[in-house]
């Protein structure tokens, strides 16, 4: 059985969901310590003037510190920074031809007002999982599952405790996994390579780097092309169907992720 682990992310790229689609089980990493300065609660957006970050407020303050876990970092709703964040993707996006298929899910998960940063961001996440056609994948959250330890360790132990067979890691960890401890438990291990084509974005020139929601807006149901599927149909001409049901219009809408979760 394939497993992925990683922190959760805000409307993070479409490497994260090429690991999502490689995993029979997906573990959200939301009791490590938060980092202010990584993707977990921002992420970057094409507008016509350029890269614009959206982060969502926390309440950060000594977290550092105090080594607070991700799955206890609120967000600071003294703000109205969801309908900026909102309004912000309208007015990139709303000319791009795929926008109106999400916008209705989108604008009802920033009306929301969760308490706190994980449980938005699992929750969106897995919306824009089902979106891509990612049904019957199962989420857990590493809080739920109750291992200790450090890097390898760690690592290993949650993929014993769920049964996995092999391990998809992100190449950045090359750094500190240690392959003779996975070949010790028996567990195989497998890096993403992250090629992907590139695709017309609303506002060039061309940047890889920025959230999903930028393909989704473009590309639309032939979003998995280039990321999972054959990239040479990815590089054919965009045709899209007269009446075409959108993907958000025949999806049913996900339920918050709390623990354990099957799709399908």
């Amino acid at each position: 059985m394939n497993c992925v682990i990683l922190q959760p992310s805000y409307i993070p790229w479409r490497g994260y969901f090429h690991q999502i689609q490689k995993a029979d089980i997906f573990v959200f990493l939301d009791d490590v310590q938060f980092d202010r300065r990584g993707w977990r609660n921002r992420n970057r957006i094409k507008t016509a003037k350029g890269t614009q970050w959206l982060t969502v407020p926390v309440f950060s303050k000594n977290h550092q510190l105090e080594k607070t876990p991700i799955n206890e970092i609120p967000i600071c709703w003294d703000r109205a920074w969801s309908s900026t964040h909102w309004n912000s993707l309208r007015h990139a996006y709303g000319k791009a031809p795929y926008f109106d298929d999400y916008a209705p899910m989108l604008e009802k998960v920033y009306r929301s007002r969760p308490s706190l940063l994980a449980d938005f961001t699992i929750e969106l996440t897995i919306l824009l999982s089902e979106q891509l056609g990612l049904n019957g994948k199962r989420f857990i959250r590493s809080s739920m599952i109750g291992v200790n330890g450090a890097k390898t360790d760690r690592v290993i132990a949650i993929l014993e405790k769920m049964g996995a067979s092999h391990y998809i890691s992100g190449p950045s960890a090359r750094q500190y996994i240690e392959q003779d401890k996975f070949d010790a438990a028996g567990i195989g291990l497998e890096y993403m390579e992250y090629r992907y084509p590139e695709y017309e974005q609303l506002h060039p020139p061309y940047d890889p780097q920025v959230s999903i929601l930028d393909l989704l807006f473009m590309k639309g149901p032939r979003t998995p092309e280039l990321i999972w599927a054959n990239p040479f149909a990815a590089q054919t001409r965009d045709l899209r169907p007269a009446g075409a049901a959108s993907p958000a219009q025949t999806r049913a809408p996900a339920r918050v992720a709390a623990g354990y979760r099957k799709h399908g």
